[in-house]
C-alpha cells in the first residue's frame, strides 16, 4: 500500500488498493460473530448448521451485489447516504440514513468494547471502567492516526482473525480424519424433513448477522485507487471468503463436537479447538483482537460519514475538516469516540446488540430501494449505463432485508413480554 495518490477533497488520500481494502472487508465481517453464533446456530439447526449459514450468505449476496453495483456508480465517502439521496432525491432522507447509519456504527463500537472488557475480565483482573477507556481511546487514536495506518491495522488484525479459524478447520480436520471408520455414516443419510427446515430457516436470520460488515468497505470509497472498479471486486470477494469460512467453520465443529453440547458452550469454537487437541487459550485470544478490530473498523466507517454530511452542510462544517498531517477527519473521529464511550458506559450490551441489527437491516432495505429507483429512472429514460444489474436482485435484496428486520422485532417484542 503505497502513501502516493490524488486527492478527492483537501486530505483525503488514495492510499488503498484491493489487497488492504479486503482485509479491512474481511475484518468487519470475519470477527466475533462466527465466534459466538456457531454454537447458537449448532444448538438450534443441529447438523443442518452449515446449510443455514450457507443459505444466510445465499440471502446476503442479494444486498452486498446491490451496495457493489451503487459503489462502482457513486464511489463516494457517506455510503448508504450518497445512495439513498441518488435514488431518491430527498435531503432529508439522505440525512436520517446518514445518521442512522452511523449510530449503527457507533453502536456497534460499544458494543464490542464492551464484550471486549467482558473477555478481558475472564483473563486477567483490570478494572473495568479503565479497561473501556483504554480500548476507545486506543481505537479512536488509531482511526485519527491515517487510513492507510487504520486499514494496515485491520488488516493485520484480520489475518490473525482468519489464521484462528485456519487452526480450528486444521485441527478439527485432523480429529475427524482420525475418527474411527463409519463414526459419521448416515449422517446425511436423508434430507431434512419438514420440522428440520423450520429449524433451518429459523437459523438462517441468526447467521445473517455473521455476515453484517461488508457494507463498511463504502464509506472509505474515497480513499481507494481505482475505485468504480476495485470496490465492487472488494464487497463480492468479502462476503465470498466470509460464506467459505462460516460454511466451512460450522462443519468441522459440529462433527468434532456434538450440536446440543456447542449450543450450551459460551466459547464454542474454543471447546472445538480443545477437543481437537488444540489449545483453546488460543481462540480466547483471538477473539479478543477480533473484538478490537470490529471497534476499529466500525469507527472508521461513522467518522467518514459524520465527515460526509457535514460536506454537504447537513451538520456542522468543522466535522468535516480534513487534518492537514493525518489525511483523516480527525475531529469527526473524535467525536465518534466520544459517543462510543458515552454508549458503553450508559446502556448494557444486550440493547446495543439489538439496536445495531435493527438499524443495519433497515439501511439495507432502503439501499436495495435506492438501486430499484436508479434502475426504474434509467430504463424510462432508456439509459444504457454500465456496470448493470437485473432489477431483481435489490428487489430480493429489499425483501429479505424486510422480513429479517420484521422477525428481530418480533423476537425483540416477545422478549420484552
Amino acid at each position: 500500500m503505497s502513501t502516493e495518490g490524488t486527492e478527492t477533497t483537501p486530505g483525503l488520500r488514495r492510499v488503498v488498493t484491493f489487497p488492504w481494502l479486503l482485509l479491512y472487508g474481511l475484518g468487519s465481517t470475519v470477527g466475533a460473530g462466527i465466534y459466538i453464533l456457531t454454537g447458537v446456530v449448532a444448538g438450534r439447526a443441529g447438523i443442518w448448521a452449515p446449510l443455514a449459514f450457507a443459505l444466510a450468505g445465499l440471502v446476503a449476496a442479494f444486498t452486498a451485489r446491490s451496495f457493489a453495483e451503487l459503489s462502482a456508480r457513486y464511489p463516494r465517502a457517506g455510503g448508504a447516504l450518497v445512495y439513498v439521496q441518488e435514488g431518491f432525491g430527498r435531503r432529508w432522507f439522505s440525512l436520517f440514513v446518514g445518521l442512522a447509519t452511523a449510530s449503527a456504527g457507533a453502536i456497534s463500537a460499544a458494543t464490542v468494547s464492551l464484550g471486549f472488557v467482558a473477555y478481558l475480565s475472564e483473563i486477567v483482573r483490570v478494572p473495568a471502567p479503565l479497561a473501556l477507556a483504554v480500548v476507545v481511546l486506543g481505537v479512536g487514536g488509531i482511526a485519527a492516526w491515517g487510513v492507510k495506518e487504520s486499514v494496515a491495522a485491520a488488516g493485520f488484525v484480520t489475518l490473525v482473525e482468519i489464521g484462528g479459524l485456519v487452526a480450528i478447520l486444521a485441527f478439527g480436520g485432523a480429529h475427524i480424519a482420525a475418527a474411527p471408520p463409519g463414526s459419521f455414516e448416515g449422517l446425511y443419510a436423508a434430507p431434512p424433513g419438514l420440522g428440520e427446515w423450520a429449524l433451518i430457516l429459523q437459523s438462517v436470520v441468526l447467521c445473517f448477522y455473521a455476515f453484517l460488515g461488508f457494507e463498511d468497505i463504502v464509506n472509505v470509497a474515497e480513499e481507494v485507487r481505482d475505485a468504480p472498479r476495485v470496490m465492487p471486486r472488494a464487497i463480492l470477494w468479502t462476503l465470498g471468503i466470509s460464506t467459505a469460512l462460516n460454511v466451512a467453520v460450522a462443519a468441522v465443529a459440529i462433527l468434532v463436537v456434538p450440536p446440543e453440547v456447542l449450543g450450551g458452550a459460551e466459547a464454542p469454537l474454543a471447546l472445538v479447538l480443545e477437543r481437537s487437541g488444540g489449545r483453546a487459550e488460543l481462540i480466547s485470544l483471538v477473539a479478543l483482537v477480533a473484538m478490537l478490530n470490529g471497534s476499529l473498523v466500525q469507527v472508521v466507517m461513522a467518522s467518514r460519514i459524520l465527515m460526509s454530511l457535514a460536506r454537504e452542510g447537513s451538520l456542522p462544517a468543522w466535522l468535516g475538516r480534513i487534518h492537514p498531517r493525518t489525511g483523516t477527519p480527525a475531529r469527526a473521529t473524535g467525536v465518534v469516540a466520544v459517543i462510543v464511550g458515552g454508549l458503553a458506559t450508559a446502556l448494557p450490551m444486550e440493547r446495543l446488540a439489538a439496536a445495531t441489527a435493527s438499524v443495519a437491516l433497515s439501511v439495507f432495505v432502503l439501499v436495495n430501494l435506492s438501486l430499484v429507483a436508479v434502475l426504474l429512472r434509467e430504463r424510462s429514460a432508456e439509459q444504457a449505463e454500465r456496470p448493470r444489474v437485473s432489477i431483481a436482485v435489490p428487489l430480493i435484496g429489499a425483501a429479505a432485508s424486510t422480513v429479517f428486520l420484521a422477525v428481530e422485532l418480533i423476537e425483540r417484542w416477545r422478549g420484552a413480554f
